[in-house]
Formats: structure tokens, sequence, C-alpha cells
């Protein structure tokens, strides 16, 4: 599999799950120009990676942006949401579930 062979969702943002293994699972998350406005609250850890593109993102009540090879932790139960992205933002998503 290709991290760039995809096709851009309409809205919203398309999940594709790459790898999981023991407690990791792996992600691909592209972002519409209007992405989802759901709250997520995980039960586990989760690092992401901006590959292509930048998005604004509110991490219990904080706002940050993140460019191109921006990394972010953010750990479990913490609530965050995107407020808004560029049309075709790619993420890589690695979710570390705390066994």
């Amino acid at each position: 599999m290709n991290l760039f062979d995809y096709s851009l969702p309409p809205n919203g943002e398309q999940f594709t799950t790459l790898l999981e293994h023991k407690n990791v699972k792996i992600v691909r998350i592209v972002t519409a120009s209007v992405p989802d406005s759901n709250s997520y609250c995980q039960d586990e850890d989760e690092w992401v990676v901006v590959l292509e593109g930048e998005a604004a993102l509110e991490i219990a009540g904080e706002k940050r942006v993140l460019r191109k090879g921006d990394t972010l932790f953010i750990p479990a139960k913490i609530p965050h949401k995107i407020l808004h992205a560029a049309k075709g933002t790619v993420w890589l998503a690695v979710h570390i579930a705390n066994n």
C-alpha cells in the first residue's frame, strides 16, 4: 500500500487502518476541506503527524496549529477536535492502547 494512494472524501474524514498489532493501531486519515466537527475522547494514547497540508485542532480547550511535518502526542481521555483543515490534509495516527 502507498500512503499517498487515496481519494479525497467529499467532506469529513476518511480513515484507513494500515496496521493493527498487539496494542498499536496505525491509521491514515485524509481530511476534506470541511472536516467533521466531532469531538474525540479516546481510551488510548494517540501520536499524530501531518504528512501533507495543515490543520488547527482544539485539545482540552487549547488551540494548536499543525503543519506538514509537525507531530503531536494526545494522551488518552483528552478531548480533541479539528477546527479547520486545508483540503486534502493527510495524517498518520498511531494509537497506543494502555493495557
